[in-house]
């Protein structure tokens, strides 16, 4: 596993700049069971494209693995590198998803940010994704739903 990790036991370099390269992945040992992983990010900041205010959310992200899972400190790292990075709520969740799904390829993942008010409102995106042609493809679209 040490091979594939290279952030792991390193030392921490913070990106000043949106690095899906920060991004690591190793091999999931139980990729035969369907089973949650969890993974809740409560201080993630990004910056408002227009005003360049910092907004503040938790990134709750929860997926189903397949052969590869994602790295708990690059995934800091990466979600650290949204500091400096100008993108409405929306297109955070989205591009959170879509670098973790090129990343690991799940069978299934969601992602939502709870941001915390700005001008007395909040704002929940979430997304999802199930693999198509499965049965995770239903998950997603039940799920979305429920929303």
């Amino acid at each position: 596993m040490k091979k594939e990790l290279q952030s792991l036991g390193g030392e921490t370099v913070y990106r000043q700049d949106y690095a899906p390269e920060a991004l690591e992945a190793f091999t999931n040992k139980h990729p035969e069971n369907d089973y949650w992983v969890r993974l809740n990010c409560p201080e993630f900041t990004a910056l408002c494209p227009i005003t360049g205010q910092p907004d503040f959310a938790t990134i709750h992200i929860d997926y189903i693995p397949d052969v590869k899972m994602v790295e708990s400190k690059s995934l800091k790292l990466y979600l650290f590198s949204f500091r400096t990075h100008g993108s409405f709520h929306e297109d955070c969740v989205n591009v959170i998803m879509k670098d973790l799904i090129r990343l690991m390829d799940p069978k299934y993942i969601e992602v939502k940010g709870i941001f915390t008010p700005r001008g007395g409102i909040s704002i929940c995106p979430y997304a999802n994704y199930g693999r198509k042609g499965t049965k995770y493809e239903g998950l997603a679209e039940k799920r979305l739903f429920e929303q």
